[in-house]
């Protein structure tokens, strides 16, 4: 208890604006400046309440200008923008609103604008912010309707506490989301800040095989001898190879990225062909490790979708293949991984399956989730669901069948074109 108050009240930092934006700003301080006047009208002439303000609401209203100024919505995550949006938000929601339901003796309608408003609050602050806001909010609006309020009938006491218990239920509902939002952010932020340090260390260390290549070829250069063409070829062949691995990796970033969009190219796409260039092109890290890929043509056939993004989806598979049997116990032999192309009761079917560590039946139901990885070290946790997204796309899906110890079989099923 004590680490997890250090963690998510002390340590963790206040968001003013949640999701700050311009648009957002603009949308609020809209919502402020049109709503309360509009708002005047309804709970006066339209459906009139026991009690409403005309000055108190125009001049709220004024407030949403200070929103939609150029210095605070133009920064939306500054530190001036938070303050003015603090203030601003906290006077036109729990105090306005308190002070109201006050001034209204507590009625049905003010009641369910309450329970709207403290679910609005935790909705657009901190929950910090919004709690401590709540119980400043009504000392204040007690202490101003003590002062200016009108005079109200003397509430019952059943009255007073069956809306405690709504106002409490609201409250501690606002709570548990924004708790879960907070830490929904911070876990997002944490893993956004992993893949750029995965991308970096990947990037790195064919960088630096690049820089020991280039220190090669300059001496090779200096001093040539009768078997300088043969190594020069050799060192550019592992230069291509090395800018292909690169491109891949970039590649494959910049699909994670499009996770939730990616683009609506369709084509006649040929499995066997697909599989069959993925796996050639595929940057191995040793000649062992291409001995053991094989590639299984049961039957071709053709189906609808990307052929880039499949492609993307076969360099994942493969990956995380190979590295499953790089960490077994025993060296990778030849059909240690194999991909097989085939159909089966009508329908296309890709089948990778490897002899690797396999995949727990806890973990088995998670990682298609994004931002999972069963190698936190190295893993993302975007590779297989950007798989997914992309399978499903093309009206397909993708399973994993897997045991510890025993490796895992990723099955993609598509629909053939006739």
């Amino acid at each position: 208890m004590q680490r997890w108050l250090a963690d998510e009240v002390f340590s963790a930092p206040l968001v003013m604006v949640l999701h700050p934006s311009p648009l957002r700003m603009r949308g609020l301080g809209l919502f402020t400046f049109v709503g309360h006047p509009l708002f005047w009208w309804i709970w006066a002439v339209g459906l009139p309440q026991a009690y409403e303000n005309l000055a108190l609401r125009l001049f709220t209203a004024f407030l949403g200008l200070l929103l939609m100024s150029k210095r605070i919505c133009n920064d939306p995550a500054s530190r001036l923008s938070g303050q003015v949006f603090s203030v601003v938000i906290w006077f036109e929601l729990p105090f306005l609103f308190s002070y109201m339901y006050l001034c209204n003796a507590g009625s049905s309608a003010w009641l369910a604008s309450v329970a709207a408003m403290i679910l609005t609050y935790y909705f657009v602050t901190d929950w910090r912010i919004a709690t401590l806001g709540l119980a400043a909010a009504a000392f204040s609006a007690r202490i101003a309707f003590s002062l200016w309020g009108p005079a109200v009938p003397a509430w019952e006491t059943a009255h007073v506490l069956a809306d405690c218990v709504v106002i409490a239920f609201c409250v501690s509902m606002g709570l548990l989301l924004g708790l879960s939002s907070a830490n929904l952010r911070r876990e997002h932020l944490a893993h956004t800040l992993a893949t750029m340090g995965i991308m970096a260390h990947e990037l790195r260390t064919p960088l630096a095989t690049m820089s020991l290549i280039g220190d090669a070829v300059r001496s090779e250069g200096s001093a040539p001898s009768e078997g300088s063409a043969h190594k020069l070829d050799k060192l550019g062949e592992r230069l291509h190879m090395l800018v292909r691995n690169m491109n891949r990796q970039i590649d494959t970033q910049i699909a994670n990225a499009r996770l939730m969009r990616l683009p609506g190219l369709v084509e006649a796409v040929s499995a066997a062909e697909l599989v069959r260039s993925t796996v050639a092109n595929y940057p191995y890290r040793s000649t062992r490790e291409r001995e053991c890929v094989q590639v299984l043509l049961r039957q071709d056939f053709k189906f609808e979708g990307s052929h880039a993004l499949f492609a993307q989806v076969i360099d994942n598979l493969l990956k995380n293949a190979l590295r499953s049997l790089a960490a077994a116990s025993s060296a990778s032999r030849p059909g240690d991984l194999t991909l097989e192309v085939g159909t089966l009761h009508g329908r296309g079917r890709i089948v990778v399956s490897d002899k690797g560590v396999g995949i727990s039946p806890e973990l088995q139901a998670l990682i298609f989730e994004p931002f999972f990885s069963t190698n936190r070290g190295t893993g993302h946790g975007l590779g297989l669901a950007f798989c997914q997204r992309v399978v499903s796309s093309a009206r397909g899906s993708i399973r994993v069948k897997s045991e510890p110890a025993r490796g895992a079989i990723f099955t993609i099923e598509l629909p053939v074109l006739g």
